[in-house]
Parts: C-alpha cells; structure tokens; sequence
C-alpha cells in the first residue's frame, strides 16, 4: 500500500520544516483580523509557527508573521497571540 501524503510546512520563527499537524496556523482573515487556528482550515492567508516558545517571540515580536501574513499586526492582536502561547506552554513539549 502507498503511504499517505503528509503535508509540510516552514515555521516563519525559526525555518524549520515540520509537519503540518506539529504546527499552530495563524490566519489573517478576509476583514484583516490576525487570529490562531485551531481547525486548520479557516479562509485567510496563513502562516505556521512551532510549538516551541522562542519561535512564538520571534514570529510576533520581530514582525516575521507581518511579512508573512502581509499586514501589520495590532498590539492587541500580538497581546493576544502571545497569551495563546503562554496557554499551551505546558501542552508542548520544550
């Protein structure tokens, strides 16, 4: 039997390829709202981080998901894609 496709994708914190179930898709929406999703499959322009803390630094706060997503991401926004990461910290390994 053939293997099953597993798509991959490139965390824009750090560069690394990984699978795309390993990592959290963030969204820029059709109104231009920056969210995290969580189904994988929300309408919008996404980008992939890893589960790892310093990636989540370097994507929000060094503008590598504005470049990505091509927007500019509120302070709001940033706040509240940062809690989502201090959420999950003890759901993901270090």
């Amino acid at each position: 039997m053939p293997t099953k496709h597993i798509p991959v994708r490139t965390c824009c914190g750090c560069g690394r390829k990984s699978d795309k179930r390993d990592m959290v898709r963030i969204v820029r929406s059709l109104d231009g709202g920056v969210f995290v999703d969580d189904t994988g499959k929300a309408l919008g322009r996404g980008a992939y981080l890893c589960e790892d803390p310093a990636c989540w630094e370097n994507g929000v706060n060094r503008s590598r998901l504005d470049r990505t997503l091509n927007t500019t991401i509120g302070s709001e926004q940033r706040t509240a894609l940062l809690a989502y990461a201090e959420e999950q910290k003890p759901n993901w390994v270090a």
